[in-house]
């Protein structure tokens, strides 16, 4: 029973693996102009489905109220969406003397530049307790990305509205009409996302290991690993000493919400963000790989530190408590 109930908490992790595993043994289905068609079913049906199922599941109502955390949102946008790429520029700088293969180098840059997720940063924040909710944009990520792409920047956009934005605000229409329904019935959204992201995942490696020239190095991957482990607990670090000084104004809750929102990226997001920015490029997939493994990395350090961060959380409230004075 315990060995179902862990495969049934980390399928899609083990989807990934199967997925990858089933592109190198059979990459001809997947390939463009395969079987699957993923130039048409995964560029525009399978994106088009996420973001409409993100769509119908969006409480707007939540987002709305959780705006009134003005400082909050903007120390977590300006960190996410400026200082995160920033500092992982400068980063690259000190690799690029190293023999880390190049393309993984660009895909941490990438990773650097995607929002952070709607799902394993809330979750990890409810666990603790803390509060929760941004809104982030994917045009953001375009000033950073835009010019490594080999597609026009306009074809880029449009093909962003069309697939990201247009589905995004049809499904909020229609979540509009059917909110009762999804309540009281709440269909399992996630995990219709994940597999569909599971079939953008395994057509992006199909590409991968069609191309004969495919080479990935294990130490490069192994560096890669131990790189993207030190960024994020570097930066849960940073965003924890930033968050705590006293004439910071944050409550212990609000630092909760800073370290995993702040430091946790989107897997769902950036995938058929990378698949539309990188379009038809040969090394799109090792382009993928750090966001591949800073997903389940982030997901385990949370897990791991979820424990300690409450423990903290509570006592740094109960002296809150017993410092305030009575009437």
């Amino acid at each position: 029973m315990r060995l179902l109930e862990r495969i049934r908490k980390e399928w899609f992790m083990i989807g990934i693996v199967l997925a990858i595993a089933g592109a190198k043994l059979e990459p001809s289905i997947g390939v463009n102009g395969g079987p699957l068609k993923p130039e048409i079913t995964v560029s525009y049906i399978a994106v088009a489905t996420i973001f409409f199922n993100s769509g119908l599941s969006l409480n707007t109502e939540e987002l709305t109220s959780a705006l009134v955390h003005i400082k909050l949102h903007l120390f977590i946008q300006i960190f996410t969406l400026a200082f995160f790429p920033a500092a992982i520029w400068l980063f690259l700088q000190l690799l690029s003397i190293t023999p880390i293969n190049e393309w993984l180098l660009k895909g941490l840059q990438t990773v650097g530049c995607m929002p952070p997720p709607v799902s394993s940063a809330v979750i990890l924040t409810k666990a603790v307790g803390g509060n929760e909710g941004i809104v982030v944009t994917p045009l953001l990520l375009l000033l950073f990305l835009g010019s490594s792409s080999s597609v026009p920047f306009t074809s880029i956009f449009s093909q962003l509205f069309m697939t990201v934005v247009v589905p995004l605000i049809i499904g909020q229409i229609v979540r509009r009409y059917i909110k009762d329904w999804l309540e009281r019935r709440k269909p399992p959204f996630g995990a219709v996302s994940s597999s569909v992201l599971l079939m953008i995942i395994y057509t992006t490696f199909c590409d991968t290991f069609s191309n004969p020239n495919f080479d990935l190095d294990k130490f490069s991957l192994i560096l890669i690993l131990f790189t993207i482990c030190s960024i994020q607990l570097s930066f849960m670090l940073l965003t924890f000493i930033f968050s705590t000084r006293n004439n910071s104004g944050f409550t212990p809750a609000d630092t909760v919400a800073i370290m995993f929102c702040s430091t946790h990226k989107s897997l769902t997001l950036g995938i058929p963000m990378l698949k539309i920015v990188f379009a038809g490029h040969e090394h799109l997939s090792l382009i993928s790989v750090p966001l591949l493994i800073y997903h389940p990395v982030q997901i385990l350090l949370g897990s791991v530190l979820v424990p300690t961060i409450k423990s903290w959380m509570v006592s740094r409230q109960k002296g809150v408590k017993l410092t305030r004075p009575t009437v």
